[in-house]
């Protein structure tokens, strides 16, 4: 993901420990791989179940590439707001009805991981009316389809010249399990016309069985959650 101001990548830490002191990678301005180290960490480590079945990865974005988002470590302002192309998070869904499900976002201020409905209500402001091109648009994609299928060569963070925009991580590039060097294109195609009109049985099995799961809208985001089992 980038924003119209790098500046802030240096000050950004390349790791980020939530209570309880498990470490998790970070490298700014690549949440795409961030997520998926972070699903995987959260399975091998008994956060969440061994298969990764109680974790969704959700991208964010719109055709425009212009999402604005609250709380961001990126941000220069107070309230943390700032203009992504696109950004990724990782949506714990807990079984136990009176537990919260869980947003863990890697960029953001609030408490990691923070309420699914805290943060909502203060990463996506719904009460803040949009402009059209700046409505959001959400892909949520089952962690266990998501992790073998996902793949980055990181070509879109290198500019006209070959030149990196910002460093990449110091790992190998992510390759999927059937040798796909390079899909994030296809998670980051979005349109508000391909959102889903309802949430209902059809797409909680959609998001269960297919890819690139579903679209949806900032309303319909935790309607979903309340409907999918873990």
């Amino acid at each position: 993901m980038s924003t119209l101001d790098l500046a802030a990548a240096s000050s950004l830490s390349s790791d980020v420990e939530p209570r309880g002191g498990f470490r998790f990678q970070h490298t700014p301005y690549y949440c795409e791989e961030n997520v998926y180290l972070l699903c995987k960490k959260l399975a091998e480590d008994g956060i969440a179940k061994s298969d990764a079945s109680d974790l969704y990865v959700v991208f964010i974005s719109n055709e425009k590439k212009q999402i604005p988002l609250w709380y961001q470590k990126a941000s220069h302002r107070a309230d943390g707001v700032i203009l992504w192309d696109y950004h990724v998070i990782c949506v714990q869904k807990r079984k136990e009805s009176n537990l919260p499900h869980l947003v863990w976002d890697l960029d953001s201020s609030l408490p990691f991981p923070s309420p699914l409905s805290k943060y909502v209500a203060e990463t996506f402001r719904p009460s803040f009316q949009l402009f059209s091109e700046f409505q959001r648009v959400f892909r949520i994609v089952h962690a266990p389809i998501f992790l073998p299928a996902f793949a980055s060569d990181r070509r879109h963070m290198k500019d006209s010249a070959g030149d990196w925009v910002s460093p990449p991580p110091p790992y190998d590039a992510i390759v999927a399990q059937d040798g796909t060097v390079h899909n994030l294109n296809e998670y980051l195609e979005m349109s508000s016309v391909d959102v889903l009109k309802s949430v209902g049985a059809d797409a909680v099995d959609a998001v269960s069985s297919q890819k690139l799961g579903v679209l949806l809208n900032d309303s319909q985001l935790e309607e979903l959650f309340s409907q999918v089992s873990s």
